[in-house]
């Protein structure tokens, strides 16, 4: 498997030969379980062939029963600079529920050592659990923001199919997760946060000033990405591809030279529609210039019509750009669109309904 991602690296540089690459994100797995030599000889192959910031934003996946002291020690002299642990809950019920590999004590034990070596760390964090009540996800949060945490991505609950919990939710021992708790949950995650200096600056991630994830911020304001490895998608704005899920079929492909992968032209109805789903999740909301010179002044007339209602419900809003404040300057560093023009953004009563109002205004 390593053999074929450093081939799949060396084989498709050319796609980014005119970029410069800012940020690489090993995840989507658990790359953690490699060795930190298998780590690095991949970030050097990046760095050998690719044109790379002189200090680019690197992160790691990891859950915390890989992140031993050791291990942390050695990831530390490494270029890798920032953390993404799935901690998931501090607490053990929530843990089991969800069939996790670690427990609460490892969770814990895993930050008090990891904030030692790494100063950006972001964790993940899980609301809408069964049996969950305001008073532990405040609790979870609380544990949080005391390990020093500058960063929390928080995720509602969500029910996979054939895994343990939807076992247990059809033989009745759990109820289902319930949509009004998640709302109340995603209500005082966006209180706690905002109280602990946190911005909202996306639907599910919450950062102190200087901590925003660049590489995630990259695919809400639309630049372009290379994915290495299998299932790994990418996009240079005009095309999407994904590579294989299978693994035998990934590596094969690779030894005969060539890409397991499919390819899918993007209309611009689907290039309108992304850039109107990942807008509405940030801060940053849709610049109405942008979509009048991008897809052309029909496009931003039927996004206003359609919008009209939504703005009366009090669930969108169209605002002038953000004032001078921390948040302007965060934004300013990660290069999002300043132009003086007017954006279509969610209000707060909006927010947790980001992804269906973008549904309802896509054009098909």
């Amino acid at each position: 498997m390593l053999s074929a991602i450093k081939f799949e690296l060396i084989l498709r540089k050319d796609e980014l030969k005119d970029e410069v690459v800012e940020t690489i994100y090993l995840g989507g797995g658990t790359p953690s379980l490699l060795a930190v030599e298998d780590l690095e000889l991949l970030l050097n192959i990046i760095k050998i062939n690719y044109t790379v910031l002189e200090d680019p934003e690197i992160t790691l996946e990891a859950n915390p029963d890989d992140l031993s002291e050791e291990q942390l020690i050695k990831l530390s002299k490494t270029p890798i600079n920032r953390l993404s642990i799935g901690i998931q809950s501090f607490f053990e019920e929530d843990l089991k529920l969800m069939n996790r590999a670690h427990n609460a004590v490892e969770a814990k034990n895993c930050l008090s050592v990891a904030t030692q070596y790494f100063d950006n760390i972001t964790i993940d964090l899980i609301y809408g659990v069964p049996n969950m009540t305001n008073e532990r996800w405040k609790e979870n949060l609380q544990i949080a923001f005391d390990f020093g945490i500058h960063h929390i991505s928080s995720y509602a609950l969500t029910v996979e199919p054939k895994t343990a919990l939807e076992s247990f939710i059809n033989n009745g021992k759990i109820p289902s997760p319930d949509e009004t708790v998640a709302k109340e949950h995603f209500d005082i995650l966006v209180e706690e946060t905002t109280n602990n200096g946190f911005v909202h600056y996306e639907i599910s991630n919450f950062g102190k000033p200087n901590y925003f994830s660049k590489h995630n911020t990259s695919y809400w304001l639309n630049k372009k990405y290379l994915g290495i490895g299998p299932s790994a998608h990418s996009f240079n704005k005009t095309h999407r591809s994904w590579n294989v899920a299978n693994n035998a079929k990934y590596i094969k492909a690779l030894k005969e030279g060539e890409l397991a992968l499919e390819v899918e032209e993007l209309t611009k109805e689907d290039r309108f529609n992304e850039y109107l789903m990942t807008g509405l999740r940030t801060i940053w909301g849709v610049s109405l210039n942008q979509v009048a010179e991008e897809f052309g002044v029909e496009f931003k007339e039927t996004l206003l019509k359609n919008a009209n209602r939504f703005i009366q419900e009090g669930l969108l809003v169209i605002a002038n750009e953000m004032k001078q404040s921390v948040v302007e300057e965060e934004i300013t560093s990660l290069d999002a669109p300043r132009n003086d023009n007017y954006v279509l953004k969610t209000t707060a009563k909006g927010k947790f309904l980001a992804d269906g109002l973008a549904s309802e205004l896509f054009i098909i």
